[in-house]
Order: C-alpha cells, then structure tokens, then sequence
C-alpha cells in the first residue's frame, strides 16, 4: 500500500491508499507506533502531498552505481560511501527547488529512498528487510560547484531543500530490479535499473547499521546512475521508480 502524508484544509494527517484506491484511510499516530485507522476517509485528489517522511537523519551513498562514477572519472569504493544529510534538507512533492546564490553549478541526482520501519543496529542482510517500512523516490539535490571545492560536503549536499521526498511510501516494491528514470523538463536525462547498484539495499543496510543506529523514519538514499546535470531557474524535474511513484519538483531561481 502507499503511506502519505499529506495538508487537507488546515489539518496536517497521515494516511494509507490501498492498491487500485483513490481514498486515504485516515491513520491515527504515525506509521510507527500503533497506526489505527480513524474511520475518515478523503480523496487524494483533494489534498496536498507533503514529504511522506520526517527523518532524524538521511544517509546517502555516493557512487553507489558504476557509470556514475565513471561519468566523474573517478573507480567504484571497494566500501559503500556514505555522508548525510540533515532533517532540514527534506521537502515534499510539488515544494519548490530554490537555487542559491552561494552556488553557480546545482544538479539534480534522482535516487531510490529506502524508509525504515524500526530502529535498526546490527543488522545482518538476511534480516534486512524486516527493517524496512518500504520506498520513496529522492532527488539528491547537490551544490557541484562547491561539492568540488569543499572538503567536507555539508554545504554541497545538506543545504535547505537538498532532499526533495515523495510522493508517498509505497510499502510492496522489489529493490533489486526497479527501474529508476529522471526527467527534465519532460525529456529522460537519467535511466538505469536498482539492479546495477554496486551495493543493494540488504548489504547498505547491515553495512550502515554496523556503527550507526538507524531509526523509524530515517531515509537512506541509495545512490544515483549516470547522466545527472545542471538545473536552472523554471526547470521541472521528476524522479520515477518503477512501482512506487513520481517526485515532481519546480526550480527557482534565489
């Protein structure tokens, strides 16, 4: 099923879309803690998505797909790459990019997010996913200029709405054979399959939790395959994952 979140008139709730379904089913709680059904239902043609998920943290994982890598010139980590993200650097379907005047070089990286449904430590792959609430799609927004330039990547990757989520968590996805395909302004810049990950889900799962604690919400992007590049200023650009959905996102200049 596909979990949202989502503003309906002045009232920020949570809810479940069944399969074939158009209706939320209003969830009392979170998905985490005793979600029970209210009762009320609403059409999803008459709310605003949000970001399907407020993590405590994103871990994200850099050249996690082989082209990509060698679109840069740079080899496949023998180890998964990992840096952060903030709690800040979420925003949801349909919420604007907003370029910044601190960069003149902002690319768009379309990705599979994994949610976790319960705090993880220790994980072994084989015990993966009974960890994982389901999938989202990502866009890691990055400041490439700066990424260049800095030594650390808190500037070129965590800044205020660097992480765009959506649109909703969709909970019956296979990970290892998804096609994931970005657009811009329409035309396919990015097309690979989940599939050519140089790690998978099961593997960044026990590798991330072997000294980090992961928690109910927390999102891990998995990596992004060749063909990322530039956004300006009027640009729309989507994230699709076979099975879950489409992020839909607008630029704007600062």
């Amino acid at each position: 099923m596909r979990l949202v979140r989502f503003r309906h008139g002045d009232r920020i709730a949570t809810g479940a879309v069944q399969p074939g379904s158009e209706t939320i089913q209003v969830i009392a709680g979170t998905f985490f803690e005793d979600p029970l059904p209210t009762g009320d239902e609403v059409a999803i043609d008459d709310v605003m998505l949000l970001a399907p998920v407020l993590p405590s943290k994103l871990v994200c994982v850099g050249k996690n797909y082989a082209a990509h890598a060698a679109e840069f010139g740079l080899d496949v980590p023998e180890e998964p790459l990992l840096f952060l993200k903030p709690s800040t650097a979420v925003i949801g379907p349909g919420d604007a990019i907003r370029l910044l005047p601190i960069s003149r070089r902002v690319d768009y990286e379309g990705e599979l997010a994994v949610v976790m449904g319960r705090l993880a430590r220790n994980v072994r792959a084989e015990d993966a996913s009974r960890f994982i609430l389901g999938y989202t799609c990502a866009n890691d927004v990055t400041l490439r200029d700066l990424q260049k330039t800095d030594d650390q990547w808190a500037r070129a990757k965590g800044f205020d709405g660097s992480a765009p989520l959506g649109p909703w968590i969709e909970t019956s996805v296979d990970p290892t054979d998804a096609v994931l395909e970005t657009r811009l302004n329409g035309e396919v810049v990015q097309h690979a399959s989940t599939s050519d990950m140089v790690f998978g889900v099961a593997e960044l799962i026990e590798y991330v939790t072997s000294f980090m604690t992961l928690l109910p919400g927390d999102a891990l992007l998995t990596g992004t395959p060749e063909g990322v590049g530039r956004l300006e200023g009027g640009d729309v650009v989507e994230v699709e994952v076979e099975g879950v959905g489409t992020l839909r996102n607008e630029v704007v200049e600062p």
